[in-house]
């Protein structure tokens, strides 16, 4: 037994220990990645992908890896779980155990487990898709970090033509002290299948903690994926999501960030258009306060003709807090008639707030239409005015700004509980705004 009063190790010194029930090929991929990680420096400032930016915001030597929480802990959590009140599935893991799992209400022959089960029950799907995208936009490293450390997380696999029709809802809590949580989250949904999924992240309290989570989409043929990534650790935790999708003919993905918590975030989400009529919706919110930084970058592949993306990301700034965007859309050659767009905009609250932004375009074929920009401005001292000359104070006055300022975001999700959901964590964060 080891003692019990020594500090666990540190992340960067843990080498991963897989189950012995899991498949071989998963333990020597975990077991090659921690090589990759150990040989792997962490990015340094001259990196382009991490300009702005500082990758010693994710220092493993900083975090231990989360081990069991106490009792108490994971009553407190389930209880704080509060989402949408219709669910497919609803299922809640604190400190990467999964505590409580309910999914009776799933269509026949839809599978949803914990990435454990999901190894051992089906391990050719999950082979298959797991992890198959390098991390091409910086995070290589920590991308092998999660790979050695996984276990967390689930998979949801819908067969041909079945309708998911009310969301599968997953909750992902950080209870104690400077630990962290690996989650993982694979959805793959076959021919003309459709599903909806929400992930939430959070802490019990405002504890330094690090969630290093990624994320595996693949829409086969006509199939349909919504996810909403919903982030709102507090404010003393580091947060990483990547994220990969493979978009097959005549399929779509959409994908809904909204980043409310954590000192320090960073999202890499790359979005691959493998077929012919397929088509990658990437949207973001994000409301930094007091110092917290936002870091966002994004690949949007068209790889086939007849694909298109859409991305568009806001953000509100307050403080002296940070944004970085930096997205890259590229046409290959032969990928005729892309019709891809990439906004980033930003509400600067604050003479202090920085938002630094980087869109990119990379063209190898004809006859697209492509486009990006981005744009920074402060609240309007003319809509300050016409509110304030209706009797709104001026910290109402800018909250209405910014809710209207966001509602362009928001009315892009179809699923109306959801957007309601996110319509209340976005209130209730304004509401705690000075």
């Amino acid at each position: 037994m080891p003692d019990t009063l020594t500090a666990p190790a540190s992340l960067a010194t843990t080498a991963p220990t897989p189950s012995a029930d899991l498949p071989q090929w998963f333990a020597e991929r975990a077991t090659t990645a921690w090589t990759t990680f150990d040989s792997l420096p962490i990015p340094g400032i001259k990196d382009e992908h991490w300009r702005y930016s500082n990758a010693k915001r994710l220092d493993p030597a900083a975090f231990h890896r989360a081990t069991p929480a106490p009792e108490s802990a994971e009553a407190e959590a389930v209880a704080s779980s509060i989402g949408l009140s219709d669910t497919a599935a609803r299922l809640i893991f604190v400190n990467d155990q999964l505590v409580q799992s309910d999914t009776h209400a799933l269509p026949e022959g839809v599978i949803c487990e914990t990435l454990t089960d999901a190894l051992i029950k089906h391990p050719e799907v999950v082979q298959q898709h797991f992890m198959q995208r390098e991390a091409a936009l910086g995070s290589a490293k920590f991308a092998a970090l999660h790979l050695a450390h996984v276990q967390a997380g689930i998979v949801v696999i819908v067969p041909k033509n079945v309708v998911v029709e009310n969301p599968i809802e997953v909750f992902h809590w950080v209870a104690t002290e400077n630990a962290a949580i690996f989650p993982h989250t694979l959805i793959v949904a076959g021919d003309n299948a459709s599903v909806t999924v929400v992930d939430h992240y959070r802490t019990l309290g405002e504890i330094p903690a690090f969630s290093c989570a990624v994320a595996d989409f693949v829409a086969q043929p006509g199939g349909r994926i919504t996810y909403a990534h919903c982030q709102e650790l507090g404010n003393a935790a580091t947060a990483l999501h990547l994220s990969s999708t493979s978009a097959h003919r005549d399929s779509q993905i959409k994908s809904f960030q909204v980043q409310l918590g954590a000192a320090f975030s960073r999202s890499e989400s790359i979005s691959d258009l493998l077929g012919q009529g397929s088509r990658s919706d990437m949207i973001s919110i994000s409301l930094p306060t007091a110092s917290q930084v936002v870091d966002q970058r994004t690949l949007q592949h068209h790889a086939a003709p007849h694909t298109g993306s859409d991305l568009l990301y806001k953000n509100a700034l307050y403080d002296t807090s940070r944004t970085i965007f930096a997205g890259l859309i590229t046409v290959d050659e032969g990928a005729h008639f892309t019709d891809a767009y990439q906004t980033c905009r930003n509400l600067i609250n604050s003479e202090e707030a920085e938002a630094n932004s980087m869109p990119g375009l990379e063209i190898n074929a004809d006859q697209v239409k492509c486009s990006h920009g981005s744009t920074s401005s402060p609240v309007s001292d003319e809509e300050l005015f016409y509110l304030k000359a209706r009797g709104i104070n001026d910290h109402d006055s800018r909250k209405l700004i910014v809710q209207g300022f966001l509602e362009d975001t928001l009315s892009r999700l179809d699923h109306e509980p959801l957007r309601h959901l996110i319509e209340q964590r976005i209130e209730s964060k304004l509401a705690s705004i000075a």
